[in-house]
Formats: C-alpha cells, sequence, structure tokens
C-alpha cells in the first residue's frame, strides 16, 4: 500500500514519466515477491500482476 500510496502523490506533484516508471517497476517487483511468499488465495493478484506486467512490456502508461 504504500508503495501506491507514493504513486499516487507523486502523480499529485507532477513528476516526470521516468520517476513514476520507476515507481511502478518497484511495485512490480514487491507483488512478485509477494507471491512467491504467500500460494493460497492469490490467483486474483497474480492475474492483476501479469496484466500489469503485460502493459509495461507494451509500454501502456495509466493517463492521469
Amino acid at each position: 500500500m504504500h508503495r501506491l500510496e507514493r504513486i499516487e502523490a507523486l502523480e499529485r506533484e507532477g513528476v516526470g514519466p521516468k520517476q513514476l516508471l520507476a515507481e511502478v517497476r518497484e511495485l512490480l517487483r514487491e507483488g512478485e515477491a509477494w507471491l512467491e511468499t504467500e500460494r493460497e488465495g492469490t490467483d486474483p493478484a497474480a492475474d492483476a500482476l501479469e496484466r500489469c506486467r503485460k502493459a509495461h512490456d507494451a509500454g501502456v502508461a495509466p493517463v492521469a
């Protein structure tokens, strides 16, 4: 949750896309690490993480 709050705060501050992307990458890494430790009941989270990873790889960026 902290990482999401940080991303939202950076968006409000109007930081550049490189900074936002760095935070999104960290969010993805943290999500992957969490999925590695939590196995049961994580299918929805794994699906969401995969969608985010595909969007990132395709160069899709959220629009504020």
